[in-house]
């Protein structure tokens, strides 16, 4: 395992828990419809119940992906989540709030009522994927900062009172990143993604007609503009000028970069196009459930369109998120100075610690196969509306 082996594996490893961290934000697409999908008090209750089984993993999945990032590539996090805490800021806020709604929503006590509580897990299903969305999208937009990799051997900084090694160029702190309306795009293209998803897993997981009905009506409702969306900023991708860096680390903008990426490094291409087709058999599956095609073709579609679209959403995300990294390409630009732009090469750790942890991470399958096992245990039976009055029901 050489070093710069490492520094693909774990970008390829943190690539993973940020695609399957799109994948689970199907918890907060299903939120931000629960008034929506539930007329009444008791589908409200369906429906935050079928998500608060699983609200956990995409909470946890966040800070795994965080913490990865840490231990990989530590200069990022200290540049992003150091310089752009107004962002991050907001996009834990809206995690925060989501787990006070679901522990306290109806618990004995609760003066603000449950309804304020159904309102901030809608804030959390819209503006979370938004915002997430929007952090990813300047992985190709870039981003406000400098970094002063010289501060590193300061003394000053290693008493704890010198220049910081990274800054953000402005007093947003990322909050300027929403002005790009390309990054608008983008968080939005997540947003009604999540939505898509969220909504194929109440389909899949909820015993109710009346939701299910009413699903399928705001399956298309929420797949047409994310697929306008996507296709946009996925044209707008392969046109644009990209950040790439030579093999003495000079970072450098080359016209039509990430179109060369996928032109290069065909074989994500491939893994892409596999999964944008997963997305939509996964979108028509619900769509054309209960219609003469679906009766007679039936063997097209042998399972839940959750299944497919999930699946398809990790095998998109994934190979996009390499395409920002991979092949000679600064994966955090810098839109205030070329050359402080971040590559997998100069922001990664020592060699000791990437080989420590690629160690460790051999034991990931077993943690994913517990994941999928207590995943089947727990969706094995529908829920229905006799389980939300059990005392341990949200």
């Amino acid at each position: 395992m050489t070093y710069d082996f490492l520094q693909h594996y774990w970008c390829f490893l943190v690539s993973l828990l940020g695609a399957l961290l799109v994948f689970l934000l199907f918890v907060q697409g299903a939120n931000s419809m629960v008034r929506s999908l539930g007329y009444t008090e008791e589908g409200r209750r369906l429906i935050i119940n079928s998500t608060g089984r699983k609200w956990e993993l995409t909470f946890t999945t966040l800070v795994t992906f965080g913490g990865a990032f840490f231990a990989s590539f530590p200069l990022f996090y200290s540049t992003s989540f150091g310089g752009a805490y107004w962002l991050w800021m907001a996009i834990l806020f809206t995690f925060v709030l989501q787990a006070v709604s679901y522990e306290f929503q109806n618990k004995l006590g609760n003066f603000l009522g449950p309804k304020t509580f159904q309102w901030f897990l809608i804030i959390n299903g819209l503006v979370g994927p938004l915002l997430l969305g929007g952090a990813v999208a300047t992985f190709f937009e870039g981003s406000n900062f400098i970094v002063s990799k010289s501060s590193m051997l300061s003394p000053l900084l290693l008493e704890g009172s010198g220049e910081a090694i990274s800054r953000w160029a402005n007093a947003s702190h990322g909050l300027d990143a929403l002005l790009n309306p390309w990054v608008l795009v983008f968080g939005l293209a997540v947003m009604f993604l999540a939505r898509v998803l969220g909504t194929l897993y109440i389909i899949n997981n909820v015993d109710d007609e009346d939701i299910r009905s009413r699903a399928s009506v705001r399956l298309i409702g929420a797949a047409v503009p994310f697929l306008v969306l996507f296709v946009a900023y996925l044209v707008h991708l392969l046109l644009k000028d990209g950040y790439a860096y030579n093999d003495e680390g000079i970072i450098f903008m080359e016209p039509y970069k990430y179109l060369h990426n996928f032109i290069d490094m065909w074989y994500l291409t491939i893994v892409l196009l596999v999964g944008v087709v997963l997305v939509l058999w996964g979108i028509a599956t619900e769509i054309l459930r209960g219609s003469q095609f679906f009766t007679h073709h039936s063997s097209l579609f042998p399972f839940s369109g959750i299944w497919p679209a999930g699946i398809g959403v990790v095998l998109v995300v994934l190979p996009l998120l390499l395409m920002s990294a991979w092949n000679h390409t600064a994966y955090y630009p810098s839109t205030a100075d070329l050359q402080s732009s971040l590559t997998i090469a100069n922001s990664c750790s020592s060699e000791f610690t990437l080989r420590t942890m690629a160690i460790v991470s051999l034991l990931i399958p077993f943690v994913l196969a517990y994941i999928a096992y207590a995943w089947y245990a727990i969706d094995k039976k529908k829920l229905t509306k006799e389980e939300i009055s059990d005392d341990h029901a949200y």
